[in-house]
């Protein structure tokens, strides 16, 4: 969705559990909505799982991160990228490329765009 310069994308659900999502299929849907909002002057993805090799998928041995959310970030380069799946990680915040990765938790944060 846009609103004003702004374009949002993402992808619900996560890589593990009863209705995951495999690694192709997150990124499928990442890259469905970023062709959507690609011509946006600021770009936020939002996603529920946390990217593969970041500070944040170090933080629990049994949530894996995702490597098709990690291949969104490097590929669509948003500006943004807020996850929360990790409870462990959360207010973590961390570069990938010029991407400000950010782990909100079940408090949230108030960011501007």
């Amino acid at each position: 969705m846009k609103f004003g310069d702004v374009g949002i994308f993402g992808v619900g659900s996560a890589n593990i559990g009863i209705f995951q999502l495999n690694e192709k299929e997150l990124y499928d849907m990442l890259e469905k909505g970023f062709k959507k909002i690609k011509n946006s002057k600021k770009k936020l993805m939002i996603t529920h799982c946390h990217p593969d090799k970041t500070l944040m998928s170090k933080m629990s041995n049994f949530v894996p991160g995702s490597k098709g959310i990690a291949r969104a970030i490097k590929k669509f380069k948003p500006d943004i990228a807020i996850c929360s799946h990790v409870h462990e990680a959360e207010g973590i915040e961390e570069k990938i490329g010029n991407t400000t990765l950010i782990n909100v938790g079940k408090k949230g944060k108030i960011i501007e765009i």
